[in-house]
């Protein structure tokens, strides 16, 4: 008898809690007065929940859902349209159900519907719209199933096990016709620009560097200019192109996550931008995206490398195509590695001679000499270096620490001093800050190469 007590209390709704608490503060008033009437009345009132109790425990039920998601893949920031399918699959007339879909709280607030006496066999359609603020493999499911009686007093709870995938792979921002890649052509069988030509010539030099094959020096530049010149012959886009993704936490200023409802502030970003990178880790991921599709369009045989290794093609090998690449970066996070090692490793072997585009965040010379050495020969070489700090506010925002005066200044000297050193190896550099956008950035990297007391930002 305890135990059915315990059962049916435990099943009490909040209306039903406040019944029940009204009753017994009654029944003491009209036992303490010696009023018949009221305590009778009570017993009324308290027996009420006990007889819906046993009314939704008599309740049986069998039902079956079905997800239609539209699209599954979605960019972040854009909606999909969802089509919640509830049969009922029992030989009775179902009563009253509230059901709620389970849903992350990245995709929005989980929505609610009431059913009531859904005929044997019949079907309903529910529908909902999610809202991928956050990119990521998200489930949608499972239906919760609440039998309520019709007063409200009592529920009965039910979990279905089904549920439905959704993938929110990062934005792929138009880049326009500029870009080292150049700007005419798809990268198709004809189109042979390079990312090392500067204009239109079909020859190009450059300083000699350490590892250089001799047969390439240029002896009329060298006479010209008094020092050792190489040539930088065109290469097709399409031989190879690789990109390079430091994805360490230590690197980024992670934006916190947050609930549905909390007040947060506004992500800085570029002018037109309903929903701009929350850090530079989803800037630097936004860009990958942007940038390899890009290159992939072109005819270019994409290969990505983080901080942990290679990103491969669910088949393990060969090309990346861009959809490939989307659902890989889809899936990644900050890592908990301590340098670039393991991934210059990767891009020495993966890379080749073809041309490689190197996304970096808060990295001092130390961390590129080794990037640097792995990269002699003819190809000219790009790199974007993210200013962490522009992503936030000075004395904090969003949930982090401030960056203090004295720490900019530090980020700012090791980018510099960083930007110099790669442009000394004949790499292309950009800054990246929370203000521009990845087409800007990418057409200052088809810019002509700046001297190294002019530090890139915009074209």
């Amino acid at each position: 008898m305890a135990t059915q007590a315990g059962r049916v209390l435990s099943s009490l709704t909040l209306r039903g809690r406040c019944v029940v608490a009204a009753a017994a503060a009654l029944l003491l008033v009209g036992a303490f007065l010696g009023e018949r009437p009221l305590v009778q009345l009570a017993v009324f009132v308290l027996a009420l929940p006990l007889l819906s109790a046993l009314a939704v425990a008599r309740q049986r039920f069998r039902l079956s859902t079905r997800r239609t998601v539209t699209p599954a893949r979605v960019p972040r920031g854009e909606s999909a349209d969802v089509v919640l399918e509830v049969a009922n699959t029992d030989t009775r007339t179902g009563g009253l159900w509230v059901l709620t879909e389970q849903l992350p709280t990245d995709l929005g607030v989980a929505p609610r519907f009431v059913v009531e006496r859904l005929a044997p066999g019949a079907r309903t359609a529910l529908r909902y719209r999610v809202h991928g603020t956050r990119r990521g493999r998200h489930v949608l499911g499972p239906l919760r199933l609440r039998l309520v009686d019709p007063f409200g007093l009592v529920e009965r709870s039910a979990t279905s096990p089904d549920s439905a995938p959704l993938l929110v792979v990062p934005r792929v921002r138009p880049l326009g016709a500029g870009g080292p890649a150049g700007g005419q052509g798809g990268g198709g069988e004809g189109s042979r620009r390079s990312i090392a030509v500067h204009g239109e010539d079909d020859v190009s030099t450059r300083e000699y560097r350490h590892g250089d094959d001799l047969r390439k020096v240029h002896w009329r530049a060298t006479a010209r200019t008094g020092e050792l010149m190489v040539r930088l012959e065109e290469r097709p886009w399409r031989a190879q192109a690789t990109l390079l993704l430091d994805t360490r936490a230590r690197a980024h200023l992670v934006a916190p996550r947050h609930r549905p409802g909390d007040h947060v502030a506004d992500h800085p970003g570029p002018a037109g931008d309903d929903a701009p990178p929350a850090d530079s880790f989803e800037w630097l991921v936004e860009a990958a995206a942007s940038f390899g599709t890009e290159l992939a369009r072109r005819g270019a045989v994409l290969r990505a490398v983080t901080d942990g290794g290679e990103l491969v093609p669910p088949s393990g090998r060969g090309r990346l195509g861009a959809d490939d690449l989307l659902d890989r970066l889809a899936g990644i996070g900050p890592s908990r590695a301590p340098g670039l090692g393991v991934g210059i490793e990767h891009l020495a072997r993966a890379a080749g001679d073809g041309p490689v585009v190197c996304l970096l965040g808060a990295v001092g010379p130390d961390d590129v000499v080794d990037l640097i050495r792995s990269r002699s020969g003819p190809t000219t070489d790009l790199a974007v270096l993210l200013d962490i700090e522009s992503w936030v506010e000075p004395g904090g925002g969003r949930g982090r620490r401030g960056v203090s005066p004295a720490a900019r200044g530090v980020l700012a000297t090791q980018r510099e001093e960083t930007a110099t050193l790669l442009r000394a190896a004949g790499w292309r550099v950009a800054v990246a800050r929370a203000d521009l956008d990845v087409a800007e950035v990418w057409a200052a990297l088809g810019a002509a190469a700046p001297t190294p007391a002019e530090p890139v930002a915009a074209p």
